[in-house]
């Protein structure tokens, strides 16, 4: 049965049945941050070929995280990422544009799977079965790898963005509200990259005149 919008998600918590087929694991990154797209990873992985130590991104050291994307990479099924523009976010909001990114993601893999368990307590809409597994980045290992894929990813969009817009540090903070980053939107203003319907960079934006 597909999916039905995020209003309904609470309805769809918990499947009490499994149709038969491959299952992929959804997540996200970038729900937070003042500045850059929001990023979701699907993944289906192959039971043959098994990852050690996958986990939640959030806990895993950088240089673990990039190892296990290129291991996840090989090694799955199939795998896809899907974005959500600042545009997007910014007319959308930001818990729909990660329902979109969600989708592009599950509908750009290579291989249709039967079933969809997606991290959080959300879910997009899609032409398959789809469960909310509330902590499901540390308790599915399929999350966990969609996780991963998302987090290095995103966070390797927001270098190239630092490199085009050094004085930002979005090297450093990936576009997270950190008091550096705050300080340098009092000081520079706004880029092309920052949410403007977030509260801290909308209070930056010039003031339209009175007429």
């Amino acid at each position: 049965m597909p999916s039905r919008r995020s209003s309904a998600a609470s309805r769809q918590l918990g499947l009490d049945w499994a149709p038969p087929g491959l299952v992929a694991g959804v997540d996200e990154a970038g729900r937070g941050p003042l500045a850059g797209p929001v990023v979701a990873a699907a993944v289906i992985l192959d039971p043959a070929r098994r990852i050690r130590g996958l986990a939640d991104s959030k806990v895993l050291s950088p240089s673990r995280r990039d190892a296990l994307h290129d291991e996840i990479r090989d090694k799955a099924l199939c795998c896809a990422v899907g974005e959500a523009s600042v545009e997007e976010i910014d007319r959308l909001n930001i818990l729909q544009a990660t329902l979109l990114a969600m989708r592009r993601a599950v509908l750009g893999l290579r291989l249709l799977p039967a079933r969809v368990l997606v991290d959080g307590n959300q879910l997009p809409v899609l032409p398959m079965a789809c469960e909310a597994v509330v902590g499901g980045d540390a308790t599915v290992k399929a999350i966990s790898a969609a996780s991963i894929l998302a987090k290095v990813h995103r966070d390797r969009l927001l270098l190239q963005i630092d490199a085009m817009h050094p004085h930002y540090g979005f090297a450093q903070h990936k576009g997270y509200g950190t008091p550096e980053h705050l300080l340098a939107l009092r000081t520079h203003g706004a880029c092309a990259h920052h949410r403007r319907s977030f509260a801290p960079v909308r209070e930056v934006l010039p003031r339209p005149e009175a007429e």
